[in-house]
């Protein structure tokens, strides 16, 4: 998609816009307003998603597939840690993998400190290193 969408819609200098009017200008704010809104509605995005929302989305989705920030900032062309952090968010579903792999490190823990002593050792034994 992303081919077809450089093939027939942008500039096609290595360097040009990726998004282009009509007559090959860049848009003016009323006309790409008018070409969001016609967008949205087709492939179903809710009236209130604005374009800047594709860039919270793009740093979110950047970070949870394991992008430094580092890696998210140069993605974005971001010079500092703040303005990238601006555009990264968490949801309950990301918290709940996140909770989901400290259980997991957790319990393999407590299962190799078991299996070293021969025991049931407790967490809290393994956090007072008894």
């Amino acid at each position: 998609m992303l081919r077809r969408h450089l093939a027939w819609y942008a500039e096609k200098a290595p360097d040009g816009l990726l998004f282009v009017g009509e007559k090959g200008k860049p848009f003016r704010r009323s006309t790409f307003g008018r070409k969001w809104r016609k967008a949205r509605a087709r492939v179903g995005m809710p009236d209130d998603f604005r374009f800047y929302d594709l860039r919270h989305t793009g740093h979110t989705l950047s970070t949870q597939s394991g992008a430094t920030l580092k890696d998210t900032m140069v993605r974005a062309g971001q010079s500092s840690e703040k303005a990238a952090m601006i555009y990264q968010h968490s949801n309950r579903e990301r918290q709940r993998e996140v909770a989901e792999g400290i259980d997991a490190r957790v319990r393999a823990q407590r299962e190799a400190a078991a299996r070293k002593r021969g025991d049931g050792a407790s967490g809290t034994d393994l956090a007072r290193g008894s």
